[in-house]
């Protein structure tokens, strides 16, 4: 069950990433470039649901990954910088928080780089 809701996360984190540089593309043609809105149009709510989705993503893994209520808060507040979203995607990859296989979703410290055979 882990494997299926850190797969679900990771592909809304990267999603959630992907429209805010939509988004943040079409702001450029919109204030810089060429006072056309057209971007800001269709990407506005393309961004504005799949942040709902992430926000809500994050609130429904976080007991099946077992994230700690700092981690929990660390991926909702990393909906808020743009492509934050991915970067906290591959934090929680390589610090074991997800990881779409293991039985633990996190490390015990004594397994983390020990040196005992």
């Amino acid at each position: 069950m882990t494997t299926k809701h850190a797969v679900w996360f990771r592909w809304v984190a990267i999603a959630e990433a992907i429209s805010w540089t939509g988004l943040l593309i079409g702001m450029l043609f919109k204030y810089v470039l060429s006072d056309n809105e057209i971007g800001v149009k269709i990407f506005g709510p393309i961004h504005g649901g799949i942040f709902i989705a992430y926000v809500l993503t994050v609130l429904v893994v976080r007991g099946p990954l077992r994230w700690s209520w700092p981690v929990t808060l660390a991926a909702l507040a990393a909906s808020v910088p743009p492509l934050f979203t991915w970067f906290f995607e591959i934090w929680a990859v390589r610090t074991g928080r997800i990881d779409g296989g293991r039985d633990t979703a996190v490390p015990s410290p004594r397994s983390v780089n020990s040196t005992a055979a």
